[in-house]
């Protein structure tokens, strides 16, 4: 309930303006319009969320670890995992 109210508030915030997020929910950058995946201090992977899931590397490994753990809803989530 709470993360929802600040996805909202974020949402709202951050419309039409250039801003840069450094998130570990990634619940937070789902929306993003460019999505940079860091591993040890380097770019492993640049994209969208849709673009990255279909990459299926460190990002969508991530998105599928986070969401299957979290108290969340899983299942608005899992369809993006079903990219063909």
């Amino acid at each position: 309930y709470t993360e929802a109210i600040i996805q909202e508030a974020l949402e709202e915030l951050l419309s039409n303006r250039t801003s840069i997020i450094i998130a570990h929910r990634l619940s937070t950058i789902v929306n993003a319009d460019r999505i940079i995946v860091m591993d040890n201090g380097k770019i492993v992977e640049e994209g969208t969320h849709k673009s990255l899931l279909i990459q299926g590397g460190k990002y969508a490994t991530l998105y599928k670890q986070y969401f299957e753990h979290q108290s969340l809803d899983w299942e608005p989530y899992r369809e993006s995992l079903k990219i063909e």
